[in-house]
C-alpha cells in the first residue's frame, strides 16, 4: 500500500468525499491563510524597553527573544495542529491566539506587573484545567455558566482591543493628555505613512480573498520600508527596518521557564490571569469549532458539532505544550475554515497545515526582521474582520445590550481583555434583576460577579500591589 492510500485509509477520506489532493489543497490553502502568526505572534509577546511589556530574557536582544519565539509559536501550532489531525481528524488549525497573546504581553506582564514566566505558568495552569475539565466531560456546564450576551460579545471586544494595539504600533493612534488618544502626525512620520499604505494594499488583498493575503501585505510592507531605506530618502533612524540581528534558534531560555513561574504566584490574581486565559481560550475555541464546522456542514440538527470533545483536548494539549515551551495559549483558528471551503474534510488537512509549520522553521530569520508596524498590519486586518462578531448579540434586549456593551468597550479602553469580560459578568445580573428577568440568571452568574466586585475594589483600591 503507498503512501497515498495508507494516508486515505488512516483519516477516511474517501468517507468524507474528499481526496487526499483535495486535503492537501486545503491543508497549504488554510496554512497560507494564517501563516502571519509565525510574524506575529513574537512581535506582540517580545518585550522592547520604552516601548511596550512582554518577554524580556536577560542577556538577549529583542531580536533574538523574537526569533525563539518565532521557533516556539511554529512548536507549538505544529504540535497542536498534529493532535488535532491524529485524535480528532478535523480539518482545524491551531496556534497561538491573536488576543490571548496581547493579553498575556500587555495585562498580564504590563498592566498587572506579573513576571512572564508567571505568566507562562499561568497558560499551563489553563491547558492542564481544560484537559481536566474536557476528559470528564464538564464542557457543557463550563458554557452554560457564562452569560451568553458576554460570550457574544468577547470576540468583538478582543477585535477592538487588537485594532488600537496595532493602530498604536503604526503611529497612527498616539497618546494625548488631554483626550487620551488623537490622530497621530501622519503626515509627518514615515512609519505611520508607510503603514497606512500596507493596511490599505492588504485590506485590498483580504477583500479579493486573495490567499495569504495578511502574510503578503506584511512582507510586502517590510519590503517597501527597506527598499525606501537602503534606495530612498531615509535612514535607518527612521524606523522602517527593523533594527540589529541576532536570529537564534536556541529555545532553552524559553522552554520550561513556566517552572520558575509556578514559585512566584500570589493567588488571587494568579486565580484571575488562569481563569481569563480560560474563558477566553475555551469559547473562542468553540465559537471557531462551531462556525468552521457550519462551513463544512459537520454539525447536526441541533446546531453541535459531533465529539467536539476530541477537538477540545486537541486544543488543551496545544495550550500546556505551548506554555511548557514558552507562548501563550493555542487556539483553533477561524482560518481553517478557508481550507474547509476549499473542500478540507479530514484530518489531513491539519496534518499539512502541521507539517507546513514545521517547513516554516528555515524562515525564522525573516520573522526576526519584520519591523513592528509592518507585523501589526494583521492586528488591525483581524481586528476588523471579529467586529463581524457583534451581529450574533440580540441588542433589542437592553438586559443583553447593557452587559455586551460593557464587555466590548470596556476592553480597549482599560487595556485589558480580563477588565472587559468581568464588567460583562457584573453587569449582566443586575440589569436582569432591575428589569425584573431572572429566570435566565442562575447562582453561578451572582456568585461570578460577586468575585469580581471584590477583584476590581482590591485591584483598584491600592490593597494590593502588582505582583513582579
Amino acid at each position: 500500500m503507498g503512501l497515498t492510500e495508507t494516508l486515505a485509509d488512516y483519516f477516511d477520506v474517501q468517507e468524507h468525499g474528499s481526496s487526499v489532493r483535495t486535503e492537501l489543497l486545503a491543508g497549504l490553502t488554510t496554512f497560507l491563510t494564517m501563516s502571519y502568526i509565525v510574524v506575529v505572534n513574537p512581535s506582540i509577546l517580545t518585550a522592547i524597553p520604552d516601548v511596550k511589556p512582554g518577554i524580556a530574557i536577560a542577556g538577549f536582544s529583542p531580536t533574538e527573544v523574537r526569533s525563539m519565539l518565532a521557533v516556539v509559536t511554529i512548536i507549538a501550532a505544529a504540535v497542536a495542529t498534529f493532535v488535532m489531525a491524529v485524535y480528532a481528524n478535523r480539518p482545524f488549525a491551531q496556534a497561538p491566539g491573536l488576543g490571548l497573546n496581547a493579553f498575556f504581553a500587555f495585562t498580564v506582564v504590563g498592566a498587572l506587573g506579573v513576571s512572564w514566566q508567571t505568566a507562562l505558568a499561568a497558560v499551563v495552569v489553563e491547558g492542564v484545567l481544560f484537559i481536566a475539565l474536557t476528559a470528564v466531560g464538564a464542557r457543557e456546564y463550563v458554557i452554560k455558566l457564562f452569560p451568553k450576551p458576554v460570550k457574544f460579545a468577547v470576540g468583538t471586544g478582543i477585535g477592538l482591543f487588537l485594532t488600537i494595539i496595532g493602530l498604536q504600533a503604526m503611529g497612527i493612534v498616539v497618546d494625548d493628555g488631554a483626550t487620551l488618544v488623537t490622530m497621530g502626525q501622519v503626515a509627518s512620520n514615515p512609519v505611520a505613512i508607510l503603514s497606512v499604505f500596507g493596511l490599505f494594499v492588504t485590506f485590498a488583498l483580504y477583500a479579493r480573498g486573495v490567499r495569504g493575503s495578511i502574510i503578503i501585505g506584511i512582507l510586502f510592507t517590510t519590503l517597501v520600508g527597506w527598499l525606501l531605506t537602503a534606495f530612498g530618502p531615509y535612514t535607518p533612524d527612521a524606523g522602517l527596518v527593523a533594527g540589529g540581528s541576532g536570529a537564534t534558534y536556541n529555545i532553552t531560555p524559553l522552554t520550561g521557564a513556566f517552572v520558575s513561574g509556578l514559585g512566584q504566584i500570589e493567588a488571587f490574581s494568579f486565580a484571575l490571569v488562569v481563569f481569563t486565559f480560560f474563558f477566553v481560550d475555551f469559547f473562542d475555541t468553540a465559537g471557531t469549532l462551531v462556525g468552521v464546522g457550519q462551513a463544512g456542514e459537520f454539525l447536526d440538527d441541533d446546531g453541535n458539532l459531533p465529539d467536539i470533545d476530541k477537538p477540545l483536548m486537541a486544543d488543551a494539549v496545544g495550550t500546556t505544550v505551548g506554555g511548557m515551551l514558552g507562548t501563550s495559549t493555542v487556539t483553533t483558528y477561524i482560518e481553517s475554515a478557508s481550507g474547509v471551503e476549499e473542500g478540507g474534510r479530514t484530518g489531513l488537512t491539519a496534518l499539512t497545515v502541521a507539517g507546513l509549520f514545521l517547513a516554516s522553521l528555515a524562515f525564522v530569520p525573516l520573522a526576526a526582521a519584520i519591523p513592528l508596524y509592518a507585523s501589526h498590519i494583521a492586528l488591525v486586518v483581524i481586528g476588523v474582520v471579529m467586529l463581524q462578531n457583534v451581529v450574533d448579540i440580540d441588542w433589542s434586549d437592553v438586559t443583553n445590550t447593557i452587559p455586551a456593551g460593557m464587555t466590548i468597550l470596556v476592553m480597549p479602553f482599560t487595556y485589558s481583555i480580563a477588565y472587559g469580560i468581568a464588567a460583562g459578568i457584573v453587569s449582566y445580573p443586575l440589569v436582569k434583576l432591575a428589569a425584573g428577568d431572572l429566570e435566565d440568571v442562575r447562582m453561578g452568574h451572582w456568585a461570578l460577579a460577586a468575585a469580581f466586585v471584590v477583584y476590581f475594589f482590591v485591584r483598584t483600591s491600592g490593597l494590593i500591589q502588582a505582583q513582579v
